[in-house]
């Protein structure tokens, strides 16, 4: 069987499967944080217990080859797909209950697993079924979609959810049929994903045995901490995103809050239009043009710039929430500077952690880093409601401000060429 192409045509297939990963994850991370704050979860709760769904993509690197293991790469999408549909359906089921919370939180761990699962399954899928050229060309159409997903869950799903609240007056009726259509939309994407995506991998492993010598799994990771400058240079994933990984689990508390509690008092619908719609596209743009910077005068040149670009859209957050402006348009802007600061100056993280995994196994330990990048995001998110309730929503936001400064000082003593990410003739 041929591993390298597949005679189906790859525009049937490739956008939907890529949505099916950004999907899951949206609902998960994030529109979670909403519907908790909405059925009356505290800042505590939701920051603890949300940031700890990252756990799977922490420790995906230590089961990803059992991905490759065993059964193919298709089947195993698949399944962790039908798992998710089945997950958020059951989800749904349980906010009526009393203990809706413990129920759904045990739900979304499974999902979050499954997701996880499904991301390395469709990346390997996406490597095997394609030829060099095409994975190329098809590489942005996979961002597209992969980032319209974001789009459709924290937008779309979270305006649905407003929409709800308003027609049946109860958050927790509405919030359960969210869930639900959430539930059979990842089933259509499924059944559809069964129909259209290629058979390209054999049953057996009787075709793998080559002349190919094998990396055994322990050296690849022992060959990650050989690399040069790894003790700084995990410091640096570690707190690179200290302050965003705090920022991101409360400010969408801080929005739905009332003015009485130091927060904006905005409705669910506002939420949804603002961070789903606006924020992402700014999000998507700053992304593009970060990317385009980069190949043009290589990282080197744009690392403080971009970190800077990322971080300093924060002091938009502290004004809002010392001067509380009656006007939404305050709020829109300052989320379009934050999202488009962070999509333009994670550019320049991502690229560094490319750099970090050059060399032989580059995907396992891409993959490793990106484990070390999502426990930078979950230990800082499992604390910030605990400091958010100390704090109060003002000081609160100088504090995630402070917590920058150490990724900053320590990107000045990173190492690597100057024109690394440069695009040459």
């Amino acid at each position: 069987m041929n591993n390298t192409k597949t005679n189906t045509n790859p525009w049937y297939w490739i956008p939907v499967l890529n949505f099916a990963s950004g999907l899951p994850y949206a609902i998960i991370i994030s529109v979670s944080v909403i519907m908790y704050k909405n059925l009356g979860i505290n800042n505590e709760d939701i920051g603890i217990y949300t940031s700890l769904l990252y756990l799977p993509w922490v420790v995906k690197p230590l089961w990803s080859p059992f991905i490759d293991l065993y059964s193919t790469k298709r089947k195993w999408f698949l399944a962790m797909q039908l798992v998710i549909s089945i997950a958020f359906l059951i989800v749904g089921l349980t906010i009526p209950i009393s203990n809706f919370f413990v129920l759904s939180l045990a739900v979304f761990w499974i999902a979050a697993f499954a997701s996880a699962s499904n991301d390395v399954a469709s990346d390997g899928f996406y490597m095997l079924a394609l030829t060099k050229d095409q994975q190329s060309f098809f590489l942005g159409i996979r961002s597209t979609f992969y980032r319209l997903s974001l789009l459709t869950g924290n937008g779309l799903i979270v305006i649905i959810a407003g929409y709800l609240e308003q027609q049946y007056g109860d958050k927790t009726k509405a919030w359960s049929y969210t869930m639900i259509i959430v539930g059979f939309i990842m089933t259509a994407i499924t059944i559809y994903n069964y129909f259209t995506t290629p058979k390209v991998e054999p049953n057996t492993k009787e075709n793998e045995l080559d002349s190919t010598p094998k990396v055994s799994f322990g050296a690849v990771f022992k060959t990650f901490f050989q690399k040069k400058q790894i003790g700084l240079a995990l410091a640096f994933i570690l707190l690179f995103r200290l302050g965003e990984s705090q920022l991101l689990k409360m400010l969408t508390p801080f929005l739905i809050d009332e003015k009485s509690v130091g927060g904006m008092g905005l409705t669910t619908q506002d939420v949804g239009i603002i961070y789903g719609t606006f924020g992402v596209l700014a999000l998507t743009i700053g992304g593009i043009l970060g990317g385009i910077a980069i190949s043009k005068d290589g990282l080197r040149k744009w690392m403080l710039p971009m970190i800077l670009a990322m971080h300093l859209p924060i002091i938009g957050f502290i004004l809002l929430s010392h001067f509380h402006p009656t006007s939404i348009y305050y709020v829109y802007a300052t989320v379009i500077a934050e999202q488009f600061g962070y999509g333009f100056g994670f550019a320049a993280f991502m690229m560094y952690l490319i750099y970090l995994a050059d060399g032989e196994s580059k995907t396992s330990h891409y993959s490793i880093a990106t484990g070390f990048m999502a426990l930078g995001m979950m230990l800082p998110g499992m604390l910030s409601g605990y400091i958010q309730e100390y704090l109060g929503y003002g000081n609160f936001f100088i504090w995630v401000f402070l917590a920058t400064i150490p990724g900053i000082i320590l990107s000045r003593f990173l190492i690597f060429p100057n024109d690394f990410g440069k695009k040459t003739d």
